[in-house]
């Protein structure tokens, strides 16, 4: 069912819009979630009310409309977010699938739904701290994400002290970022190594991969477009390669296209192509 069929109005237009330019879904139970996003949004343009913004949407207002549904995004993140899953994947996951790849010593890694970075940036922390073990590899890491303004965020690499807060130790904060002001810059070398660009999900994938980072995703998208996005996925990941997911997200009973990893719980592997 479309958005616009389950929501009051005017809350119905920005919920059709969000799901048809991205393909994620917010229920009427949590149609408080658009007030919340689109209350800063009114004050900023001077826009008096809800039925005048929808009324502009309606009107067909693109450049309006690309801001809106970037308002509406779910940008949550943090560094390093959920470290015993980093842990384990850098434990397990990453070392046999590093056996596999040793004749040509490259590891490709996307994070599919990037937000601000964070995500892209702790992994190229992570691999350049377990040093000599990586000694003659190449990585290739990319980010993306349907917002280019959260995108952008994340090229500069610039975060508040709020965000360096969250999640990311002492030790690494002085190691890879320099303070400006107010806020703290990744250093040039590290932003270099994170490739950054706009990407639908449901779009074709931007490569092949070894390794897909989508977590907490998965969670805005209704069944139907969710199947196409694990096929998108699955096209995109090399054989032998690996599906990261959040801690609350499975493939069980979403789709036949990955199976879980028989001994690291919230790692999936790709069964092969679609049929269509």
């Amino acid at each position: 069912m479309s958005a616009i069929a389950s929501q009051p109005a005017p809350l119905a237009v920005f919920a059709d819009l969000l799901e048809h330019r991205t393909g994620q879904h917010i229920s009427a139970s949590r149609s408080w979630r658009i007030e919340a996003a689109l209350r800063p949004f009114l004050r900023e343009l001077d826009i008096p009310n809800l039925d005048v913004l929808a009324d502009r949407i309606r009107a067909r207002d693109d450049v309006l409309s690309t801001r809106v549904t970037e308002a509406l995004l779910n940008n949550e993140t943090s560094f390093f977010r959920d470290m015993s899953m980093l842990d384990q994947f850098s434990q397990g996951p990453l070392p046999a699938l590093a056996d596999r790849r040793r004749p040509t010593r490259r590891l490709r890694f996307w994070s599919a739904g990037c937000s601000t970075g964070q995500e892209a940036y702790s992994l190229a922390m992570m691999l350049r701290d377990q040093g000599a073990q990586w000694e003659g590899w190449t990585f290739d890491i990319l980010a993306t994400d349907v917002s280019a303004a959260v995108v952008a965020r994340g090229r500069a690499g610039r975060y508040s002290q709020f965000e360096i807060q969250r999640g990311l130790p002492v030790r690494t904060m002085l190691r890879w970022f320099e303070q400006d002001d107010d806020h703290w810059v990744i250093n040039a070398r590290l932003r270099q190594s994170v490739r950054f660009t706009t990407h639908n999900l449901l779009a074709p994938a931007p490569g092949r991969f070894d390794v897909i980072f989508c977590r907490n995703v998965l969670m805005y998208f209704q069944a139907e477009p969710r199947a196409r996005l694990f096929d998108r996925l699955a096209d995109a990941l090399d054989p032998g390669g690996i599906l990261v997911l959040g801690a609350g997200e499975t493939v069980i009973g979403q789709t036949a296209r990955f199976r879980p990893d028989p001994e690291w719980r919230g790692f999936y592997s790709a069964m092969g192509h679609a049929g269509n």
